[in-house]
């Protein structure tokens, strides 16, 4: 965001630079994580692409790969597509029988607890807080 061509580029379409949206300190962490893992991919064309058309296929089959393929593990190592869908509380109950069949049969392994894989609590960006109403209080 910060070299001179971008800079140039985004006022000569009229956009105003902007670091992060207003009264959210925590949105750019996300989104150089995303930067990360989108630039260490194996097929990252590290010359850029050639058309615009490139560009979004690249992004496309991109998109597919991270929301159907990469294991995230913030979520316990399942895909946001699977986890979407409902189905990563099967997957993660069958790691931990597992896992806890592999403790059972070979303790000497194991200096602590196995993982957790119970399902991650809910994942938010950016949680809106919970407006309570008031409490009414009888005055009689």
């Amino acid at each position: 965001m910060k070299a001179a061509t971008m800079k140039t580029t985004m006022e000569q379409l009229g956009i105003t630079a902007s670091y992060s949206r207003p009264r959210v300190s925590n949105d750019n962490p996300f989104s150089e994580a995303l930067f990360r893992t989108c630039k260490y991919r194996p097929d990252w064309p590290t010359k850029g692409f050639a058309t615009k058309a490139d560009a979004q296929a690249w992004v496309k089959s991109f998109a597919k790969w991270y929301n159907c393929e990469h294991l995230h593990s913030a979520i316990r190592f399942v895909t946001p597509g699977a986890r979407h869908a409902g189905h990563d509380r099967a997957a993660l109950a069958n790691r931990t029988m597992l896992h806890a069949n592999a403790r059972a049969q070979n303790p000497e392994r194991w200096s602590g607890k196995t993982r957790n894989w119970q399902p991650a609590r809910p994942v938010w960006l950016n949680p809106e807080t919970e407006i309570r109403a008031p409490e009414i209080r009888d005055a009689a």
